[in-house]
């Protein structure tokens, strides 16, 4: 039976498990996904080693930029952005080669694709893979974004410097951190919400809860809110045809 699997750590808010647990029930597809939570890459090789049927892995964070180096093979999207969300296993004799795509691109780009206007400008908030991932698509459609980091060495701004006018003018803010995540539910980026208008668009990676706190304060101040459930969605079902292309 193949099996597939996640590698990251923690992985208790993981959704892929679930996901491609009921696909497989409901399609009547004979495969395995597995959970692998590692606290570090060096596990890796133990993983694959121990499950010679193991043939596709997800991954998510920490690792999406530092499995990289580890890979045989990284497809152009994924290299540029230096984020790789899905892997496929080519087992050769007692070895094996490891290929990288990314699958969050295709993923944010048809969720958020019918909210850009091309006078938009956008707000990051983060620096992480997935955030890598939004900064391209958002990018590619025209607008100028602009990344928010804890670090002054990493993003444009830091939360500290957000000023109400930063808000008021990047029309696009996309939540590409873990904060507000579950167990954490009352948590949110620190950012101006007072200058969030219904010309608003909030995007939040996070699926579970269904409404973050900041999604809840773009709501309430008439913006659009879209949460992370039908990107993860997409970006599944993306990492499904990857593996099943080879």
């Amino acid at each position: 039976m193949r099996k597939f699997g996640l590698i990251g750590y923690p992985l208790s808010h993981s959704f892929s498990k679930k996901y491609f647990t009921d696909k497989f029930e409901a399609e009547g597809i004979e495969a395995e996904y597995l959970n692998f939570p590692i606290e570090s890459l060096e596990e890796l090789d133990d993983i694959i080693r121990s499950e010679p049927e193991l043939v596709g892995l997800n991954v998510t964070i920490p690792y999406k930029t530092s499995i990289i180096p580890l890979l045989s093979n990284v497809a152009p999207c994924a290299l540029s952005i230096q984020s790789v969300n899905t892997i496929c296993i080519e087992h050769v004799g007692n070895s094996w080669n490891l290929k990288g795509a990314n699958t969050d691109v295709i993923g944010f780009k048809e969720s958020i694709y019918p909210h850009v206007k091309v006078h938009n400008q956008a707000l990051i908030l983060g620096t992480g893979g997935v955030a890598k991932a939004a900064f391209h698509v958002l990018e590619d459609f025209g607008l100028e974004c602009k990344s928010v980091s804890r670090s002054p060495d990493d993003g444009d701004f830091t939360y500290d410097d957000l000023v109400p006018e930063d808000v008021w003018e990047h029309s696009i803010i996309v939540n590409c951190t873990p904060i507000g995540m579950f167990p954490d539910v009352n948590d949110t980026p620190n950012i101006p919400y007072e200058s969030i208008t219904p010309e608003h668009v909030l995007f939040d990676m996070i699926y579970n809860p269904v409404e973050t706190v900041f999604l809840k304060n773009g709501r309430i101040r008439g913006a659009t809110t879209i949460n992370g459930l039908q990107m993860l969605e997409r970006q599944a079902e993306e990492s499904w045809k990857i593996w099943n292309m080879g």
